[in-house]
């Protein structure tokens, strides 16, 4: 099986050339006209990830999370949502990489059986880096006004945390 996953790139790459040579394409100058579009667009989010990296290192370095995470105890409580939870739930929509540590932690300290660690493996899974999302596709198409995107999307991201926990608690 190994050889295999050796050879499938290398074999897409020449099923490509041969069908763009089939057709009659300059497959150099097309592979060129396309890694310059993609630099262009890449120089395009550019600014949208940076100014988003730069506000996530402030968010975590700040305290803010644990501040966040205390206030919204009481919530969290009355919702029955495990309280270690509420960090990852609250960086996922900010950072991929800064949850997947948070995740890492949880698992690490509840394991990954535990109704704390299957909440958030199901999270995890079931929610989506909403911020990064935003930045990198309004980016690419040059829209500057998210308007009712951020909000449906953290709603989305909401209703992901509360069903992880119910699924959990119904399947497991």
């Amino acid at each position: 099986m190994e050889w295999f996953a050796n050879f499938i790139l290398p074999a897409v790459i020449c099923l490509i050339i041969i069908y763009g040579l089939y057709k009659n394409v300059d497959v150099f100058s097309a592979f060129t006209a396309g890694a310059k579009q993609g630099i262009q667009t890449s120089m395009n989010i550019l600014p949208s990830l940076i100014a988003l990296m730069t506000c996530i290192g402030m968010f975590q370095a700040s305290g803010a999370l644990d501040i966040i995470t205390y206030g919204l105890h009481p919530l969290t409580e009355f919702l029955h949502i495990p309280n270690e939870i509420i960090p990852l739930a609250l960086l996922r929509p900010l950072s991929g990489s800064g949850a997947l540590s948070v995740f890492q932690n949880i698992l690490n300290e509840h394991g990954p059986d535990s109704f704390i660690g299957r909440v958030a493996s199901v999270m995890q899974g079931s929610s989506e880096t909403t911020f990064y999302t935003i930045a990198v596709y309004y980016g690419a198409i040059k829209i500057s006004k998210s308007r009712h995107t951020a909000v449906c999307s953290l709603v989305g991201d909401f209703v992901g945390l509360i069903v992880s926990v119910i699924m959990v608690q119904i399947f497991f």
